[in-house]
């Protein structure tokens, strides 16, 4: 009697055991899934979303969304031309916008859909180019006196940063000063800096009509 009684605790036990381990794992899967779902619903309702880039690599630009454009930004190396034209050309096959910081004329050689003025350009002759028909000039402030140079230069869509903590800027706005500093312009507003997918959904409470960023973008898991 008593080995059979102590058999069947054991089956019992491990029925339930096996029982925990399946619901715990239905469980996670499901809030990973609605995680997931929640960060893909983000993303798709944003209008505006930009990525930079400092080379041409084919394998890393197909795997992009087809929704997200691109600025190609070299602050470092010599710009090779040779490689610009083959990045421009292989952007415009796969109908995919391509931005180029702080080289008009570079912008206007290769057929760039638009120029990124950083903030550290305060120069003031760009909005002259902004004539041209489907060509579009963007750029990014940090402050209040930024946006207004940006707006003097022509800038339809202005990218505000940082708006969250990142290792490079330690100091950041928080979404109270960016809305604040948003609300200061009438342009389209970008949010850049420190994005990723634990604070992506806190752009929904900002004047923001986009996303701009490198490892955020990629660490959101939506690319």
């Amino acid at each position: 009697m008593w080995p059979s009684l102590i058999k069947g605790i054991i089956v019992f036990i491990g029925k339930v055991f096996e029982t925990a381990i399946i619901f715990t794992f239905f469980f996670f899967n499901s809030i990973s899934l609605l995680i997931v779902l929640r960060l893909l619903i983000i993303f798709w309702s944003m209008n505006y979303i930009y990525y930079f880039i400092d080379k041409f690599d084919k394998s890393e630009i197909l795997s992009l969304d087809k929704r997200i454009n691109l600025i190609y930004r070299n602050y470092t190396n010599k710009y090779d031309e040779k490689n610009i034209k083959e990045l421009v050309k292989f952007c415009k096959k796969i109908n995919k916008k391509i931005f180029i910081s702080n080289k008009v004329n570079l912008a206007f050689k290769y057929d760039f859909n638009g120029l990124y003025i950083p903030a550290f350009n305060k120069l003031t002759n760009f909005r002259k180019f902004n004539q041209r028909k489907d060509f579009k000039i963007i750029g990014s402030a940090h402050n209040y006196q930024e946006i207004k140079i940006k707006e003097n230069q022509g800038c339809e869509e202005i990218f505000i940063s940082p708006i969250f903590f990142n290792k490079k800027n330690k100091k950041f706005l928080g979404v109270i000063k960016f809305n604040n500093l948003a609300l200061s312009s009438n342009r389209k507003i970008i949010a850049l800096g420190g994005i990723n997918k634990n604070n992506i959904k806190r752009i929904q409470c900002t004047k923001s009509r986009g996303i701009a960023g490198i490892s955020g973008i990629k660490k959101t898991g939506l690319i």
